[in-house]
């Protein structure tokens, strides 16, 4: 269960048996004998497949909960370890803060950034630096960015990110008149 606040990823893993259930494709009609499905209830429990590495399960204006760790505020994810990032938006993002993404060995093949609400644009010199380290960069909004680096783990990919929380959406703000 996720924190108030939180929106939840568990949906974005891949396994899950959810899309290819017969029961749910549009052209199956159902008949007379179809009539027990709706007698029975089943649970598909979405476990974590064993060795599938780090998940972002969900994420909010104040952080993230990655494999139910809960960090506050901007983070390096690097598997295993999830640090915190020293930066407190897009513009902060430069040669040096991402110095620790390509000091590490193994090396990274995906470096997924997530810069906020918003897709937001990373300094050049930084996207060079990167490439010429031979790490490929998925610039992205932080949603997006969560799910993308779920995905790539998932698919055994040596991935890392960096995330900087969305900050409180104002969508659903009430106000007193």
């Amino acid at each position: 269960l996720s924190a108030p606040g939180c929106i939840c990823l568990h949906f974005l893993r891949p396994h899950c048996g959810f899309l290819r259930c017969p029961s749910l494709c549009r052209a199956h009609r159902l008949g007379p004998s179809d009539d027990e499905m709706y007698q029975r209830t089943t649970v598909s429990v979405m476990q974590k497949e064993p060795g599938s590495g780090v998940m972002i399960t969900s994420y909010s204006s104040h952080g993230f909960n990655i494999d139910g760790n809960r960090v506050f505020g901007p983070c390096a994810v690097l598997p295993p370890a999830i640090l915190q990032w020293n930066v407190a938006s897009y513009k902060d993002i430069t040669e040096e803060s991402v110095s620790l993404f390509h000091m590490l060995e193994p090396r990274i093949e995906i470096l997924v950034l997530g810069t906020g609400a918003r897709l937001e644009r990373i300094n050049p010199s930084v996207l060079t630096l990167l490439k010429k380290k031979g790490i490929a960069v998925e610039v992205q909004d932080t949603p997006n960015a969560c799910a993308t680096f779920n995905f790539l783990t998932s698919e055994r990919r040596v991935t890392a990110a960096g995330l900087i929380p969305p900050p409180i959406s104002t969508a659903l703000e009430l106000t007193n008149e």
